[in-house]
């Protein structure tokens, strides 16, 4: 019988302000079975789609693509903020509530014929997520499924990469914030 994995995610009230129920992915990972578990949902749907890469999108999305990398048997690649990979980097900016990020990968990594893997602990509003996918596509590799551990589903934002053409799974639904 599969693992409750929603029951593994503690929601901490009014972190990191007031008004936003926070859900912490730490206990879940400290939770040998139900990390395992995770990981092995995640990698399992997307067995035999072809994927070459996975990759994982800072912070918590390395936890949780390098593992699917791994049970997939693919590399991985590491989505970063600006400015923390060495060498030559492609970046896209996309809007905060409050200004403009930047992610970056590495600029030799992927290119036409791979088949990238989108993998993060929670989407949100998609900001990251749909910019990830944009950045990974500029590259000519394919982008076309994506994986979360958590869906904050009133949020939009797996809405936001079907509408790009990416196949979005969630292993645990949350209402809310």
């Amino acid at each position: 019988m599969p693992l409750d994995l929603k029951a593994l995610v503690r929601s901490i009230p009014d972190y990191p302000k007031a008004g936003i129920l926070f859900r912490d992915i730490t206990t879940l990972i400290e939770h040998p079975e139900g990390f395992r578990e995770a990981v092995e949902r995640l990698a399992e749907t997307h067995r035999g789609a072809g994927i070459t890469h996975v990759a994982g999108i800072e912070a918590r999305g390395f936890i949780f693509g390098a593992g699917v990398a791994i049970a997939l048997g693919v590399g991985f690649v590491p989505v970063r903020k600006s400015g923390k990979l060495p060498g030559e980097t492609i970046g896209q900016n996309y809007a905060l509530e409050y200004g403009v990020d930047t992610i970056e990968i590495h600029a030799d990594v992927l290119g036409a014929g791979d088949n990238v893997l989108l993998i993060d602990d929670l989407i949100a509003t998609g900001g990251t997520a749909v910019a990830a996918a944009g950045l990974l596509r500029r590259t000519g590799a394919r982008v076309a499924h994506a994986g979360f551990v958590i869906d904050l589903f009133d949020l939009g934002g797996a809405e936001k990469l079907r509408a790009m053409d990416v196949a979005v799974e969630a292993l645990i639904p949350f209402e809310g914030h």
